[in-house]
């Protein structure tokens, strides 16, 4: 038997059995619940900047059209 196909024979059975074998070591590992650590305040992460990008959003829009919209008609071929 050649060395390669012995080679790819070997990978071949190793790709099929490492899945199974992760999937029994999980099996048998006992159940643990994971739980979220409790805080006593809560942040605002959200809401308070919403009106600051409403605004910075609107004025990209409309520097956008202001600059679609500049006069410069002219054309550059002569």
């Amino acid at each position: 038997m050649n060395f390669g196909k012995l080679a790819a024979g070997i990978a071949a059975v190793s790709l099929v059995a490492a899945p199974v074998a992760a999937q029994a070591a999980n099996s048998a590992a006992p159940a643990v619940e994971r739980l979220g650590a409790t805080s006593s305040s809560s942040e605002k992460l959200e809401g308070e900047n919403g009106i600051l990008i409403a605004v910075l959003a609107a004025a990209a829009v409309i520097a956008g059209i202001i600059i679609i919209a500049d006069g410069d008609d002219d054309p550059t071929s002569p």
